[in-house]
């Protein structure tokens, strides 16, 4: 399946390392100075090979989570050990965005593209629960969200690769969402009065936050110096795999309840540590 007239192996080859190198500066102060970011679990990350991360991401379009964990990344492995992160396809808007967004490693969240990533024996970051997840209310923000979608799970199986979740506290208190509006948005989805085909429609927050004070829908934000948290927790093996396997619907259900509950276990363990230290 082509993109924007790219086929995947293109998208791929648009990842520039030098791109990536560029943004250092600016993510390091962010890093050490504006977040202050404490992060434990990297030796569970293999030595080479491919395998899904699977993670949650917090604080609206900002997701300052999302930034830092890939700063952790490269720093660690260096700009030349590839990691592509899957981005809803709605964000890519022009081609003019897809080309700026491709050469630091983000893709569109198009199954073709992540299986041409994991064959070239690169890592895919994934994150399951979309907006669900990124604009979830405060009250909500030790929560996993993977909104029930299994697609990443089929696609682990189909691969035969492990999926390693990542888990982060802190980022949801770089601005307040009060509400996600959820219910009335899947009563106006039901009603045809919005596109019930977009995922953007699933949920409209109302926040706190920089720089609007009170902002409605998806206005970007200044995400709060809040301190944040990641966790890269155990990979999960899971015992069957290949494409019967990823088409076993049960199969498929078991291994998602699975990877959800180990997540939300490695969060509980997280948030512990982050409130033992305030």
């Amino acid at each position: 399946m082509n993109f924007w007239g790219y086929s995947p192996e293109e998208l791929l080859d648009q990842r520039d390392p030098e791109a990536l190198r560029s943004l250092f500066p600016l993510w390091e102060l962010l890093y050490h100075l504006y977040f202050r970011v404490e992060t434990d679990g990297w030796d569970q990350v293999p030595e080479k090979g491919s395998f899904l991360f699977v993670s949650s991401h917090n604080g609206g379009l900002a997701s300052p989570d999302v930034s830092m964990f890939l700063y952790d990344w490269f720093r660690r492995f260096g700009v030349h050990r590839p990691a592509y992160g899957l981005m809803q396809r709605e964000a890519f808007s022009s081609e003019r965005t897809l080309a700026s967004v491709t050469r630091v490693g983000a893709v569109p969240a198009i199954p073709s593209v992540a299986i041409a990533a994991l064959r070239r024996g690169a890592p895919v970051l994934v994150y399951p629960g979309g907006v669900d997840d990124l604009f979830r209310p405060y009250t909500k923000r030790y929560q996993i969200e993977l909104a029930g979608r299994k697609g990443f799970i089929k696609l682990a199986l189909r691969e035969n690769v492990p999926i390693i979740p990542l888990v982060s506290v802190g980022a949801h208190e770089t601005l307040m969402i009060l509400t996600d509006c959820k219910d009335l948005m899947t009563f106006l989805r039901q009603q045809g009065m919005v596109d019930s085909s977009s995922p953007m429609t699933r949920v409209f927050p109302i926040y706190l936050g920089l720089p609007w004070g009170l902002a409605f829908g998806f206005a970007p934000n200044l995400p709060l110096p809040t301190k944040i948290y990641t966790r890269v927790c155990p990979p999960i093996y899971f015992q069957r795999s290949g494409r019967e396997a990823a088409r076993d619907r049960s199969y498929v259900d078991a291994c998602y309840q699975e990877v959800y509950h180990k997540m939300q276990a490695c969060l509980d363990d997280l948030v512990a540590k982050a409130t033992s230290n305030r």
